[in-house]
């Protein structure tokens, strides 16, 4: 092993034991060698190889990255991230990772060493001992990370397959339906946005429909899928139960890992996007409408911010819940009405499909109660804001 591996190497171990000064002195060896950059870059890319392995994908890495550490780190993340995968032929590499660093606009971007140019971005206050010590930072996060359940092949292993129509219809309508949620969410009038989202609803319900039906035809069967969704602080709690909600109602089931910062979203591919869409649509609206509230205080003078906003976030998620249940059943009847099918079968024996995924991918899943602040007045005003949110369903 090289001076510069047992550097590493004792850093990461310092970092384990909490042993700040064994920490900076491995980093400030480490940073005076001229094959620092390239032993680092290795080091990450071992440690990231590592984790696809383990059931990570880049948006959770970065994810990670950022919440356990900094902002910075994240970027960090993100730009270790492209390194490693720029090594597999882009055809060995799943669509949907290619999306998420996409998403994340995760490149590499610099020229010649890493620890120079990432500097050179950071600015005047950089020097590179503290580049190279946030690095070894975010070395120690990646080589400690557990486990994931794996929702696709890993880089090197997926396989470009020809899609189906029905898949390439699905990306149209879905870019369709991002347009107009954006549209609901820019607009400050409420009937403008209950316009946009109720065609969003409308296209989403029908297409989900579609390959349900689809689906179930001799030859069909498209198996469920997972994608994994950030439920960040603050208000985590009534965020994720939020997102159960909106899961629920289309026909998915919600795994909830706290500690990590994101939750599993198991379900059929077109329900799967509309909840991720919605979700994201909805806690826009909720955050506009918990901004317009103000602040609140007890009459002593005290602020009671947080157990107001930690109420209304909870009757938001409950009562939007309620909404969408009402608006499921109603767009099942609807569609089962116009043609001449009864789809509670059919909907219902995937949902079960997803029932047995869950079981499958989480053996040894664990329930635990909802517990939350109490603020009447935040409870009411979170009623009424998910009275006025847009679901992307016809009014009734």
């Amino acid at each position: 092993m090289s001076r510069a591996n047992e550097l590493i190497g004792a850093a990461v171990e310092a970092l384990a034991r909490e042993d700040q000064a064994a920490f900076d002195a491995a980093a400030a060896f480490l940073a005076d060698r001229d094959d620092a950059d390239r032993v680092l870059l290795e080091a990450a890319s071992r440690a990231i190889s590592a984790l696809w392995r383990n059931g990570w994908q880049p948006a959770d890495v970065v994810r990670i990255a950022a919440r356990r550490l900094s902002d910075w780190h994240g970027r960090v993340a993100s730009d270790l991230v492209a390194w490693e995968l720029r090594a597999y032929p882009p055809a060995t590499v799943d669509e949907r990772w290619r999306d998420q660093l996409a998403g994340l606009e995760a490149a590499v971007w610099w020229k010649g060493g890493y620890l120079a140019a990432r500097q050179a971005r950071d600015g005047a206050a950089a020097g590179r001992l503290m580049t190279v010590s946030g690095v070894l930072e975010l070395l120690g996060l990646l080589t400690g990370l557990p486990r994931l359940e794996s929702l696709g092949p890993p880089p090197g292993a997926a396989r470009r397959t020809v899609q189906a129509r029905s898949h390439t219809v699905s990306e149209k309508t879905l870019a369709r339906v991002r347009a107009l949620l954006a549209k609901a969410e820019s607009t400050t009038y409420e009937a403008e946005a209950q316009t946009f989202t109720s065609a969003a609803q409308r296209l989403m319900a029908k297409y989900s429909i579609d390959a349900a039906m689809l689906d179930a035809r001799p030859g069909g069967g498209e198996a469920p899928a997972g994608i994994r969704v950030g439920v960040d602080a603050p208000y985590e709690q009534p965020k994720a139960v939020l997102l159960n909600l909106v899961a629920e109602a289309n026909r998915c089931r919600v795994i909830w890992s706290r500690e990590l910062g994101f939750a599993t979203v198991l379900g059929f591919a077109a329900d799967l996007s509309w909840v991720e869409m919605l979700f994201t649509s909805l806690l826009v609206q909720a955050q506009t409408a918990l901004v317009n509230s103000g602040t609140k205080k007890h009459g002593a003078g005290r602020s009671r911010s947080k157990a107001f906003r930690q109420s209304f976030l909870s009757a938001f998620a409950a009562r939007i819940g309620e909404r969408l249940a009402e608006a499921t059943a109603d767009a099942v009847a609807q569609e089962s009405a116009s043609r001449g099918t009864d789809l509670v079968p059919v909907l219902a024996a995937r949902e079960q499909e997803v029932e047995q995924a869950v079981e499958r991918m989480f053996p040894s899943l664990v329930s635990h109660a909802v517990r939350t602040s109490w603020d009447r007045e935040g409870w009411a005003a979170g009623r009424t804001a998910a009275d006025r949110a847009s679901l992307g369903t016809r009014d009734r």
